[in-house]
């Protein structure tokens, strides 16, 4: 069976190789930045568990815990005064018989706020005509965007190649898990989502947007960029102009890269759109990749995810649906898998011995559900 759960330290070498597979700016192949994320994420789920409210959550032994006992909001405040950072959850999936990690995937609770705002490039269009000439031109002009609403952000998916097109749809598995912790702790994420979308990268490391644009004002190769920016985007608004930009002045192959997303990238814009984000002619400043955005409360999967009690165990052929089922111990230790599960009148689940053992649950338990 496959198991998404909280990323570990000893995962660190296996995140480096998927990493290094797919260039990603909120999971580059960088050692000490992914070992970095590993421990923030550590302390976010441990925050996420703080936040229960105590009924039906379940120890790091498998039962329930007092919700007399515990320490409300002192590892929201460790977290921030030890990070300076709003919680990152890093998940991975793991094959439970070998225990090989083979994907990972990432949510940020909130990205930015005040005084630390995103960045990106809004685009726009400019028509110029000339009466005496009798013709005229249409440019796309770019202007540098500054949001300090500090959306949620969803990104970091990496799939080992070879299970792309596993039957069970690791992929839609991965990108979706994210969705149903949102659902299960919205009060940790914000009323939007975003989505930066990555653009085509070279082999090497390279993206033409940012080598003819980008690097005209930043004197930074895309990669040194990218590390520098995982500490401090102060550099991008100290030095990226403010002005518009006219597009037509680059040349064809960065105009080209502008909104376009990698071929390893197009799969999960394509699932994201299916789950109604939308491009707002909204471009990263290093790559032109598009960022993508919905509203949370339109999302699907976040409206279907709700906590049920544990009836029961089923046989998989009596299961007129499948979905997500998912624990979190006190101890922050996350697992969720994908089952066939039944819902009875009074909003208890069902599933299957096999999930059970993998959720390390017990009847009765309340757990997490997405119905799909």
């Amino acid at each position: 069976m496959f198991i998404i759960r909280r990323a570990i330290p000893n995962d660190v070498p296996t995140l480096l190789k998927l990493a290094r597979m797919v260039y990603f700016i909120n999971l580059p192949p960088d050692n000490t930045i992914i070992g970095e994320k590993v421990q923030w994420s550590r302390q976010s789920f441990l925050l996420a568990a703080d936040e229960e409210t105590g009924a039906g959550r379940v120890t790091s032994a498998g039962k329930r815990a007092d919700p007399s006992v515990g320490h409300h909001g002192t590892i929201s405040a460790g977290l921030r005064a030890i990070t300076g950072k709003a919680p990152l959850f890093m998940f991975v999936l793991e094959d439970s018989g070998s225990g090989t990690p083979l994907g990972t995937c990432q949510v940020v609770s909130r990205m930015g706020g005040p005084g630390q705002p995103n960045l990106s490039y809004q685009l726009s269009k400019k028509e110029m005509f000339s009466t005496d000439l009798q013709s005229g031109t249409t440019h796309v002009v770019a202007k540098l965007h500054l949001d300090e609403s500090a959306p949620t952000e969803v990104g970091g998916l990496i799939l080992q190649p070879s299970m792309r097109l596993h039957r069970q749809r690791l992929g839609r598995f991965l990108s979706y898990i994210r969705f149903h912790f949102i659902g299960l702790y919205p009060e940790l994420f914000a009323d939007r989502v975003l989505a930066e979308m990555m653009a085509p990268i070279s082999h090497d490391g390279q993206n033409p947007f940012w080598e003819y644009f980008g690097r005209r004002f930043i004197n930074l190769s895309y990669p040194e960029a990218d590390r520098f920016c995982q500490h401090s985007k102060e550099f991008m608004l100290s030095l990226l102009p403010r002005e518009e930009i006219y597009l037509t002045l680059l040349p064809t192959e960065a105009r080209s890269a502008v909104g376009q997303v990698s071929p390893e990238t197009v799969p999960a814009r394509r699932m994201l759109e299916k789950l109604g984000f939308k491009y707002h002619n909204r471009i990263d400043p290093f790559d032109g990749g598009p960022h993508l955005e919905v509203k949370t409360s339109d999302i699907e999967i976040v409206k279907k995810t709700t906590r049920a009690a544990l009836a029961d165990e089923i046989d998989a052929d009596q299961c007129p649906i499948s979905g997500y089922a998912s624990v979190l111990t006190s101890d922050g230790d996350f697992r969720a898998v994908e089952t066939p599960m039944s819902i009875d009148r009074q909003g208890r689940v069902r599933i299957t011995r096999e999930a059970i053992d993998s959720l390390q649950a017990e009847i009765k338990d309340t757990i997490g559900i997405t119905p799909i």
